[in-house]
């Protein structure tokens, strides 16, 4: 006799499933957690199949579609029902190599794409007070330094990749540079395409104030425009880590990293613009779908100013 899952997990479920819960226990050695979330799957695998009077080996596709179909009505997720179809495409497949089915009910069924996340941009006013914010304490050096990065992310809408590939002057090897007589950032962006960015008057004024203290801190043989403490070329991750300590120091609600900066560029652009193919060239975007995200953050943010302030929105009752 074969021993099912220890405990309540899996042993009110019809054979063969608590036996394939015992496989994925001791040969798959899977999590508790896992475990748990798999029974959960197979229960309502079991419970569908009775509902229709079916044996396990007498489910077909069409039933599982019409299940997961079901699910997905009931407000499961895409992600959660994509566990389901594997919990049962797993079972299935184990059931096909132990002689019990001749093919698997689940195989070509996929489950509903989901939605990609909106990018997080900041409000306005806080992207500005972060750009502007200057710490009284700490390094002047280093506040130079910070105070330069969060303006060319915010006011260029650089990837952070582009920001620490910037050279302090423009080579034959240089990824990028700055050209402060012509306003102008000059990058290498994904798939190796060069744009040129528009560089404001802000950012222009505090690159300028940071040159002198780069000449200070750079290596002899340090190209970076930007550079950490030992006089090399400022990393991804020490750019994040010190706009995190930023974003706390000026008091922002929320935690900041320069990809959020680059988003609030290109809403904030788009907002007052409604420029769409500007904002793509700017970013660097092959493609204008890509850009289109910003337009749903667009609208956000007049649904937002609507609620607030037309006599006719839908407020919260008071």
């Amino acid at each position: 006799m074969t021993s099912a899952v220890p405990g309540p997990v899996g042993a009110d479920l019809p054979e063969p499933l608590p036996r394939y819960l015992t496989h994925l226990r001791v040969s798959r050695r899977l999590a508790d957690r896992t475990l748990l979330l798999y029974t959960d799957a197979l229960r309502r695998l079991a419970a569908a199949a009775a509902e229709q009077g079916l044996a396990l080996d007498r489910v077909l596709p069409h039933h599982l579609r019409r299940l997961s179909g079901k699910l997905h009505g009931q407000g499961l997720a895409p992600r959660t029902l994509a566990l389901q179809l594997s919990a049962w495409r797993g079972f299935y497949r184990w059931w096909g190599r132990e002689g019990g089915v001749a093919l698997n009910p689940v195989d070509g069924l996929r489950p509903p794409k989901a939605a990609k996340p909106l990018p997080k941009a900041l409000p306005v006013d806080q992207a500005v007070a972060l750009a502007a914010h200057q710490p009284d304490d700490g390094n002047p050096a280093l506040l130079a330094r910070d105070h330069a990065i969060t303006e060319l992310l915010y006011g260029s809408g650089l990837r952070v990749g582009e920001l620490v590939s910037l050279d302090a002057l423009p080579s034959g090897s240089a990824a990028g540079w700055i050209d402060a007589d012509d306003a102008t950032v000059h990058v290498l962006g994904k798939g190796r395409k060069r744009r040129t960015v528009p560089v404001g008057s802000h950012a222009l004024k505090a690159l300028a104030a940071w040159l002198p203290h780069r000449a200070d801190m750079a290596a002899a043989d340090e190209p970076a425009l930007f550079v950490s403490n030992r006089g090399t070329r400022l990393s991804d991750a020490q750019v994040r880590s010190r706009l995190r300590a930023l974003a706390l120091s000026a008091g922002l609600p929320t935690s900041v990293h320069p990809h959020m900066l680059r988003h609030s560029f290109a809403s904030h652009l788009l907002q007052s613009s409604g420029d769409l193919r500007a904002v793509q060239e700017l970013l660097g975007h092959a493609s204008i779908s890509t850009t289109q995200i910003y337009t749903q953050l667009d609208f956000q943010h007049l649904a937002k100013v609507y609620d607030a302030a037309h006599p006719r929105a839908r407020k919260k009752a008071g």
